[in-house]
Order: structure tokens, then sequence, then C-alpha cells
């Protein structure tokens, strides 16, 4: 009987790049989760702490924006610390808006009432409510569909036209009034012609840029968030509707208010128009090559903390290890950096600032 023995080395079959690719990911994933495996408890007073601290200031700020514009505030009056209050009330609110994203990937439980203070605090005021994040955004964080038609926040900006960039970034502007549409008008309306509620829930019930996304019926937790906020958030975008059509709410303040959320939404679209690379065609993707369409923006430059908070300035490292707190995000970076070469794949995702990602983009459309 003829003997059976191992393939000499030399003469086995090479690993097909498929294998090895699922091997790279797989090494990468372990040593980010065995490095990190201490630091995924969120911590109660830094998530309280830091969003009631932005809050706070972010309304306060707005409030003075106001009355400075309108010489109600004595001591700092005119346009000069009218502009200045409101770009501090646009970094902090922005700040505070942006725990949203928190609230989609950690245990409700994890921090108690912290989903009910962010709805109250800011998620209805402004029209967020978390349900318009919430089921969609981890159907970006799918290996199968992240880059492709079914997630709703990927567009292949690298392979569009030039100008698409300044068109994509301009139209948050425009934001607040499609959300005071949405809810102070065709909430109630959707109410009483059912055939709209379908249009308003696949529609217009989600923050995404893919613009042939359209939303499933919402899963039973989903659902139940829905009912929970939607009508709290339209009965306040009905409120703001009338109090400013009957002059119960001032013009100028309504005015001004809308002013800041734009600014807030045009920044947000700022940051996720560098979040990215946008570089894939549709097609499925493995985990390091999502990974390496994804972008960290580290210290050294301290700018990055205010146009991505909350750990967002890490967005490449956040895909990798989504359901860490933002607030162990920077000591997560920083083991990986000390533990892995500089020619590892890891350092290929971290790029010093906006500028240079602006410009890679635009170069990438230009190439298109």
């Amino acid at each position: 009987m003829e003997s059976m023995t191992a393939p000499d080395a030399a003469t086995a079959p090479a690993a097909t790049p498929e294998v090895a690719q699922k091997g790279e990911d797989m090494a990468m994933i372990r040593t980010a989760a065995e490095l990190t495996r201490d630091l995924n408890t969120p911590s109660k007073l830094i998530y309280w702490g830091d969003f009631l601290a932005s809050a706070a200031t972010g309304y306060a700020a707005l409030y003075a924006a106001w009355a400075a514009h309108t010489g109600a505030l004595a001591w700092a009056s005119g346009w000069g610390w009218a502009l200045l209050f409101g770009v501090v009330s646009v970094l902090t609110l922005y700040r505070a808006v942006l725990f949203i994203h928190e609230l989609t990937h950690m245990r409700l439980s994890a921090v108690p009432g912290f989903w009910t203070g962010w709805h109250m605090i800011v998620g209805i005021p402004l029209l967020v409510p978390s349900f318009m994040y919430e089921g969609l955004h981890n159907t970006h964080h799918m290996k199968k569909k992240y880059g492709t038609s079914e997630d709703p926040e990927y567009l292949p900006l690298a392979h569009m036209k030039p100008w698409t960039l300044p068109a994509f970034v301009l139209i948050a502007i425009l934001g607040p009034i499609g959300l005071l549409i949405r809810y102070g008008v065709l909430a109630p309306l959707s109410l009483v012609i059912p055939p709209l509620r379908r249009i308003v829930w696949q529609r217009y019930s989600g923050l995404v840029i893919n613009p042939d996304f359209r939303r499933r019926d919402p899963e039973p937790a989903i659902r139940r968030h829905v009912m929970l906020t939607e009508p709290f958030a339209a009965l306040w975008g009905m409120t703001l509707i009338a109090g400013v059509a009957t002059g119960f709410i001032p013009l100028s303040l309504f005015l001004t208010a809308l002013a800041v959320v734009s600014a807030v939404m045009l920044l947000n679209q700022i940051r996720t128009l560098v979040a990215h690379l946008w570089a894939n065609d549709g097609a499925e993707m493995s985990v390091t090559a999502q990974y390496l369409d994804s972008v960290n923006v580290p210290p050294p430059s301290p700018l990055p903390a205010l146009w991505a908070p909350v750990g967002l300035r890490y967005h490449a490292l956040h895909h990798l290890l989504p359901g860490l707190p933002y607030h162990a995000l920077g000591e997560a970076h920083r083991r990986l950096v000390a533990a892995l070469g500089d020619q590892s794949t890891y350092h290929r995702t971290n790029y010093p600032g906006l500028p240079t990602l602006v410009a890679k983009l635009a170069s990438s459309t230009m190439r298109g």
C-alpha cells in the first residue's frame, strides 16, 4: 500500500488570496481586542458629565448669541459677541448631539437613564430622536453590507464628479428645515393619510446619505423607541411652527436657533465627508479593506477634537472595535500604536488633519 505522508512545504499549495485576507483580518481584530479588553466598560460619570456640560453650554451660548445681537445682553452686545457665542453654541451642541452615535452601540443599561436624558435634553428639542440612527447605523458596520447599495451611510464619493463634494456638504444647511417639515407637518398628516406614513418612514426617518436607500419596517425594539419619541418630536415641531406663526416665539430667536442648528449639521457633514475615503464601488469588502477605507485623525492636532468629537476622530478604530466606549478610544489607539510596527495595517488609516483628507478625496474625484 502506498504510504500517506504530509506534503513537503515547498510543494504545498499556497494560500489563496481570500484565505490570506481572512488571516490578516482575524489577526488585526484579535490583536486589537486583546490589547483593549479592559477598556470596554462605559464610565457613567464621563458620559453624564460630558453630555450635560456640552448641552448646558450649548443652550446658554445659543441664548447669549440671540441676546447679543438683539441688544438684550447689556455687557456683551453686538454682532461680534453674537458670532462668538454662536460658534461656542455650535461646537458644544454638536458634541451633545453626537452622543446619538454612542446610543446605537452601547447597552442602554450600562449608563442608566442616559437614553431618556439625551432625548429630553437634545434629541426631541433638536428633532433628532435616536431611531433616526438606531437600526440603521449598525448596518453600516455589517461586513457584508458596508460600502454596498444596502449601506445607508455610504456613497462612493471618490468615484463621483468633483462638484458632488461641495453639494454633499452644503445640502446639510437645509437639514433643520427638513426635520421641521418631517415632524411638524408630515408626521401629523401621516396619521390620517396611511400611504404617506409609509413614505415618511421609508424615506424620511433616517440620518442617511445614500439617496437610494429605503428603510424597512422597524424591528420591535426600534418600533418601541419610535412610539416613545416620535409623538413628542411631532408635538414639538408643531409647537415651533405655531409659536413662530403667532409671534409667541420671537422670529429673531427662531432664526438664531435655526442658524446654529444648520451650522451643527454643516459641521457634521464635513466630518462625514472625511470619515471614509469612499473608494468602494459597491462590492463586498473584507474587514481589512473596510478598515483601510476608514479614517483616524489622532493627536497631536487638537482641532479634530472639535470637528470630530465624542471619539469620532478615531473612526477607523471604531470600525475595528465598534463596542468600545468613546472615552476609551484614545487609550486604545495609543496601545495599538505602541504594540504594532510602523508598517502595520493599523497605521495606514492615520491622517494628520482635515485639509489632507479633503485634498485626498478631491484628488480622487479629479481622477475619476
